[in-house]
């Protein structure tokens, strides 16, 4: 019998077509940033896609020629225009990078930032070449270099804070010159506070006191409020972190704002929550890389030298992110088929569970109790055997 493949084999040419001249646009477009940089014809070739995982098209060229010094290769992000009724991701880490590049290169936790052009939305970065990331050293099976990078990793998100801190009017000014608005305060968490007792009674017949919903609340409103301001990648996944000769250095900025420090620090103790392929960390591997990150920011932020303090504001974020993840996440999973040891339900069922442990510690306001009843019924909706696995590093 006959097949006819034409129309598939035009789907593939139309797609090789599609993806070759969005390669070439990205030249074109960093070509231009870079002579309107350096004032001279600076030519690229040999584009290498890098796939991003956001909406630009990332790729790795070739200097071909320059009259200038300029590394042997570079990355270039182009982006589509943006929708109108969406947050501008070219704006964002485009300002972004402009900051770090002002900082000194000790300082830079980054790309430098090459070239840019606003209106062909290109940004042409330094390269840090094919360094693993932190995601690939929990996926290899030396417990001694994960823990080293992972204390590495929070020892540089808290000079991240610190070098940042006090900012925020600069961050906004600069966004403003590139088309973008400043974000507003993120009402996810105090959302959450409203919205999930009513998927908790729904979905797990746990019941939420009002105390706890008011204490989680307060939380929100106290992240908000508060006083440790510094610039955030948002992003925090370890697919997003290089880790390289001169240290970790953090990538994709397309949601950097300025916000409360402390929200990232939760992702400390609740390692990498929102990330799809987050797993658990030993004992106290956790608190090791709160206390590195700690240590890089009471110089700015003297008040978390109190452990008091410190201990307060660390609650406020631990309880906001378990609370908002669960509201994103566990009515998606009322259908759900993976429930083993590597599964969302079984993330979910240890954060609770530590929630409930740090709450307990420091008595409040009945959330630790809260805590508890959701971690069981958690466990009897989607277990047995819901134990979060250990990153294979540490298995």
């Amino acid at each position: 019998m006959h097949v006819d493949t034409s129309s598939a084999q035009d789907d593939e040419r139309v797609d090789g077509e599609s993806h070759g001249n969005a390669l070439a646009a990205a030249l074109d477009a960093a070509e231009l940033a870079l002579a309107n940089r350096f004032g001279s014809a600076i030519t690229l070739s040999k584009p290498e896609d890098l796939a991003g995982s956001g909406p630009a098209v990332v790729v790795r060229a070739t200097v071909a020629s320059s009259p200038f010094s300029l590394p042997r290769t570079l990355v270039i992000k182009h982006y589509p225009e943006p929708d109108d009724d969406a947050s501008d991701p070219f704006a964002a880490e485009a300002v972004s990078y402009q900051l770090f590049t002002a900082l000194t290169s000790e300082d830079r936790m980054c790309p430098e930032l090459l070239g840019h052009d606003v209106n062909h939305r290109v940004l042409v970065l330094s390269d840090l070449g094919s360094a693993p990331t932190l995601a690939d050293k929990l996926r290899m099976s030396d417990a001694r270099v994960a823990e080293g990078t992972l204390l590495s990793w929070a020892r540089a998100l808290g000079r991240m804070h610190a070098t940042t801190a006090h900012r925020e009017a600069d961050f906004n000014a600069l966004l403003r010159r590139f088309g973008g608005q400043p974000a507003s305060e993120d009402t996810e968490a105090a959302d959450s506070a409203d919205e999930l007792p009513g998927v908790l009674s729904d979905v797990l017949g746990v019941a939420t006191p009002e105390a706890v919903a008011e204490r989680v609340r307060l939380a929100s409103r106290r992240l908000d409020e508060g006083e440790y301001r510094a610039f955030s990648p948002v992003d925090l996944a370890p697919e997003n972190n290089l880790v390289t000769s001169d240290g970790v250095r953090f990538l994709d900025f397309e949601h950097g704002r300025v916000r409360n420090a402390m929200i990232d620090v939760a992702h400390l103790r609740v390692p990498f929550a929102f990330w799809r392929g987050a797993l658990a960390l030993p004992a106290g591997m956790s608190e090791a890389m709160i206390a590195a990150w700690r240590a890089e920011v009471t110089g700015i932020w003297p008040r978390l030298a109190d452990d008091d303090e410190f201990a307060s504001a660390l609650l406020d974020s631990h309880i906001a992110c378990v609370w908002t993840q669960t509201a994103r996440e566990l009515p998606g999973l009322t259908d759900a088929s993976d429930t083993g040891s590597t599964s969302r339900a079984a993330a979910l069922e240890s954060w609770w569970r530590e929630l409930a442990a740090r709450a307990d510690h420091s008595d409040t306001d009945g959330i630790a109790e809260h805590a508890a009843s959701v971690a069981a019924a958690i466990e009897r909706r989607f277990g047995p055997g819901l134990e979060l696995a250990l990153y294979p590093a540490f298995r």
